[in-house]
This record gives structure tokens, C-alpha cells and sequence, in this order.
């Protein structure tokens, strides 16, 4: 049988440009099993790919913190605490580096990113001041509860949908990753993840980016 999935974004259904692969619209809504878009996006971003792919929205977004699946829909982790620490970060000349619009935050429920331009040791300094925890995703800086990650988004998300988390087969390629990789029952990292993802799951692809991914849905689905 062919298995469902549990995908991340960035890095995993994109380009090395950061651009989603034109062949994802071809491939994921012709796949026949349950597909969960796990990310460490805000909440619109996954809702809006799945509402294109014409797929069901099933989505796990900002690590975790917002789990949404066949009309439930949960929030984790304690916005308010991120967005006080934010604010000294500020007051001791720190920048989120989005600009006055921050589009990246400005639809976040439970936590707040930062630019990879950031100061990423004030960042982690004033973050310990507040119990938080700095992600390092690669592409921004997740100021976030501790134990709110993807893999219990998952686990979540199987619930709703009857099945056990080790029916899924995981993709991703980050430090964010690694719960999910723990959870799903087999776990794939392309070939441009991060360590740690590298050596959290069980496989590692030869290509990169959504060349990867594609290689592990021809490869589950024969």
C-alpha cells in the first residue's frame, strides 16, 4: 500500500532558488494516501499550498504550534511570551529584519521568526531569559515554546485521520525536522539537510531539494 505522507516546505517541496517545484502540482494531488505539509511556516502558508494542490488541508505549521486537520484545529505554545521577549530583543537593538510590514509574523499564532539577518546570539540571550527556544531552520530563527514540535503535530494529525503515526513516511531537510523524523515510521532527509536532519533520518537522498522528495515518492510508490 502506498503510505502517507508527512512533508515539509522549504527546502523539501522547493527549488534551490526557494521556489516551489512546478512538478509538486503535478505529483502530491495525484497521490493516493493522506499528504500532511509540516512546516515552519505561519498557518496561511500550508492552508494556501493545500488549497492549490487541491488537496485536503491537513497541515502542521509553525513547528508544530498549529495543527489543523479535517476541521479541528489546535494551537501550542505561548505567543505572547515570544512576542514579550521580541519586544526586549528590540530594546537592546535587536531587529527581526522583515521590515515595518513583517509578513512573515504578521499571521503567526504561536511563536515569532526572525531574518537569518538577525543577531542570532542576542537572539538566543534574551530567549533564555524567557524559557524559550531559538530553531535555526535555515532559512529563519523560530523563537518558540520548548516541546512544541512537528513530530507532535503528527501525532496529532494521525489521531484525527484514524491511523498511527508509523504509517507515514516523513521528508524534510532541517533541525525542525527531526521530531517529525522520530515520529513518522520511516524518515527520509534530501541530500542539501542540515546536520542534524542528516543524522535523524533513516535515509538520506542522493539529490536535493524537491529532486529528492520526488525520489522518495517513486521510490514508496512502486
Amino acid at each position: 500500500m502506498v503510505p502517507p505522507l508527512a512533508l515539509d516546505i522549504d527546502g523539501t517541496l522547493t527549488t534551490a532558488a526557494h521556489r516551489i517545484d512546478p512538478r509538486v502540482f503535478e505529483r502530491l494531488p495525484e497521490w493516493p494516501a493522506p499528504i500532511v505539509i509540516a512546516t515552519g511556516k505561519s498557518f496561511p502558508y500550508p492552508v494556501a499550498l493545500c488549497h492549490f494542490l487541491g488537496i485536503p488541508e491537513r497541515v502542521i505549521a509553525e513547528n508544530g504550534g498549529v495543527v489543523c486537520a479535517d476541521d479541528h484545529l489546535a494551537f501550542q505554545g505561548d505567543r505572547e511570551v515570544a512576542e514579550a521577549a521580541i519586544e526586549l530583543f528590540g530594546e537592546r537593538g535587536g531587529d527581526l529584519g522583515w521590515g515595518d510590514a513583517d509578513t512573515t509574523n504578521r499571521w503567526r499564532e504561536s511563536e515569532i521568526a526572525a531574518s537569518m539577518d538577525a543577531d542570532e546570539d542576542l537572539l538566543r540571550e534574551v530567549a533564555a531569559e524567557f524559557d524559550l527556544e531559538v530553531v535555526d531552520t535555515g532559512y529563519a530563527y523560530h523563537l518558540k515554546t520548548p516541546g512544541v514540535e512537528k513530530g507532535d503535530g503528527l501525532a496529532a494529525v494521525a489521531d484525527l485521520l484514524g491511523l498511527d503515526p508509523s504509517a507515514f513516511v516523513a521528508v524534510g531537510d532541517s533541525e525542525n525536522d527531526v521530531s517529525l523524523f522520530e515520529t513518522a515510521g520511516e524518515s527520509y532527509a534530501v541530500g542539501n539537510a542540515d546536520d542534524r536532519a542528516l543524522a535523524a533520518a533513516d535515509h538520506v537522498t542522493d539529490a536535493s531539494y524537491f529532486d529528492g522528495t520526488l525520489s522518495v515518492l517513486e521510490s514508496i510508490s512502486e
